[in-house]
């Protein structure tokens, strides 16, 4: 009988003894300041100050700005290539690395506050819509302005961009005849190699600008073509290569090694070693390989050309690179916006550390460049070699880390090419413009000549042109009176770059520009 009733009654006080917990619990919550078990620590104190900022500041600021403003200091104090990316700048900053946009696939210059379309990509919208270099484009669907207001780049941009499959209607002045042309927008890719071509007897040239997402594909190309056409040598053009996706770069590696050899490593605190390897016969692992690099050379630059150091595939020429070997993750963030966090180093086949220090800030790290000038690295051999630990190749060749990949053959800055005034007239854009009209002028019969060495042979700036120039950049504010002859013999040079430009793209420039190049000189000589 007594178990039949403690049978009935246990369930009863058990569920008594639930509740009032419950409502003692309840109210010792109600009492304290406590969150809880459960919930989320209280706010740091930079929430709490950003918080207050927004809450309390005597002016009006924008909520974004104190975010940025705040992660920007953050990732500052980590190391220079953790950045952040706001939500407004995404779209444009992948589609950089990407190695494409969405727009009508134009080039323009502004010439007296008007619009003047100096390039248009082949077969791009522009293109097949039938505009023409030349054309002056004053108004954007009907109703935007785009000439006399002095509007800026950007501004131009955000109206000629857009989806792909959307349409934009132009107003162009051509021969003073205004006329509408509908464009529907689409993919324009920029080209990841600025040149590929014969630049002496079975030696072929490729100039690659950054590694995007088709680089690989378009380096292949180009290769290809350039074999058919009998090389056995090859010049790999890195100067001013600041990087890009890393896969793009050991790709390209792994069709100058062969077997299984490590290209690079990759390695962190909370990332474990990943090695990223040759997985397939390559298309050029027999042929002699030279790699063109400088200062400006950075990243997955480092990745390709300290590989083929370290196998003894390929004689490195130039100046100590950059020095950026850090491997950032991209993470989104809620509002849109994306953090580019550190993650590992990298790292090269002999286990060079190719990050040079950054131990002194940030503003110290982008003046380490300068102080190469002052330094004398950039001017003399004897100086350019890194106090980093040394490592032997299988040859016995020596190379170093410690921060970039130092040359085996040094080319010194050439500090006496132009004196200061004359810079102007690149950083004005005084001498493209004025080619460009000089262009303009004469098309047609710069139109009927059909290659770079007819360019050469038929249009030789001289004391005419020069008259020309001088006359145009005054306009400018720039004076050309007390020219030296090495200066206005550059000038004059980089005259003819500029209009194989206009004529064939980046191509053409490279192609004449390379012919006084003392490093690509320098890289030629390693084949004799």
């Amino acid at each position: 009988m007594g178990t039949k009733k403690l049978q009935v009654w246990l369930p009863l006080i058990f569920s008594f003894i639930m509740v009032l917990g419950m409502i003692i619990g309840y109210q010792i919550k109600s009492n304290t300041k406590s969150n809880g078990f459960f919930a989320s620590s209280r706010a740091s104190s930079l929430q709490e100050v950003t918080e207050l900022v927004k809450a309390r500041y005597v002016d009006a600021i924008v909520s974004d700005s104190i975010n940025q403003l705040a992660i920007d200091d953050l990732l500052a104090h980590l190391d220079p290539h953790s950045v952040y990316i706001p939500a407004a700048d995404f779209k444009d900053v992948n589609d950089e690395l990407m190695g494409n946009f969405q727009g009508i696939g134009v080039e323009f210059q502004i010439f007296n506050d008007t619009i003047n379309v100096i390039q248009v990509f082949k077969d791009g919208p522009s293109d097949k819509a039938g505009i023409q270099v030349g054309d002056m484009i004053i108004k954007a669907n009907d109703t935007v302005k785009l000439a006399g207001i002095k509007i800026k780049s950007d501004s131009i941009r955000k109206q000629l961009r857009g989806p792909a499959g959307s349409s934009v209607k132009i107003s162009i002045l051509r021969n003073g005849v205004q006329k509408d042309i509908i464009i529907k927008r689409g993919n324009i890719p920029v080209p990841s190699v600025d040149a590929a071509y014969i630049i002496t007897a079975q030696t072929g040239y490729i100039r690659i600008n950054k590694f995007a997402e088709r680089t690989y594909e378009e380096f292949m190309q180009n290769l290809e073509k350039l074999q058919k056409q009998g090389i056995d040598k090859l010049i790999i053009d890195l100067r001013g290569n600041g990087g890009g996706l890393m896969n793009e770069a050991t790709s390209i590696a792994d069709e100058f090694l062969d077997g299984d050899k490590l290209i690079v490593y990759t390695q962190g605190n909370k990332s474990p070693r990943v090695e990223y390897r040759c997985r397939k016969e390559g298309l050029f692992e027999k042929g002699k390989l030279v790699v063109l690099v400088d200062e400006t050379s950075a990243s997955a630059s480092e990745v390709l050309s300290g590989a083929l150091q370290d196998w003894d595939r390929a004689k490195i020429v130039g100046r100590r690179t950059f020095g950026k070997g850090l491997v950032q993750q991209q993470f989104q963030l809620t509002d849109g916006s994306a953090v580019r966090l550190t993650v590992a180093r990298y790292y090269t086949p002999l286990g060079r550390n190719i990050q040079k220090p950054y131990n002194k800030g940030k503003e110290k790290y982008e003046e380490e460049l300068i102080n190469r000038f002052h330094d004398g690295e950039l001017l003399k051999a004897d100086t350019a070699k890194q106090p980093g630990p040394s490592f032997k190749t299988a040859s016995g060749h020596i190379v170093y880390g410690g921060g970039g990949i130092t040359p085996d053959d040094f080319v010194p800055y050439d500090t006496s090419r132009m004196q200061a005034s004359f810079v102007q007239l690149y950083y004005k854009n005084t001498l493209s413009n004025f080619v460009y009209r000089y262009y303009m002028q004469r098309r047609t019969y710069f139109q009927s000549i059909h290659s770079v060495e007819e360019l050469m042979q038929k249009f030789v700036p001289g004391e005419n042109e020069w008259q020309l120039l001088n006359s145009f950049a005054a306009k400018d504010s720039i004076h050309l009176n007390n020219a030296g002859t090495k200066d206005k013999a550059e000038v004059l040079h980089r005259m003819q770059g500029l209009m194989a430009r206009q004529i064939w793209g980046n191509s053409g420039y490279f192609e004449v520009m390379n012919i006084s190049d003392a490093i690509v000189k320098k890289g030629l000589e390693e084949f004799k």
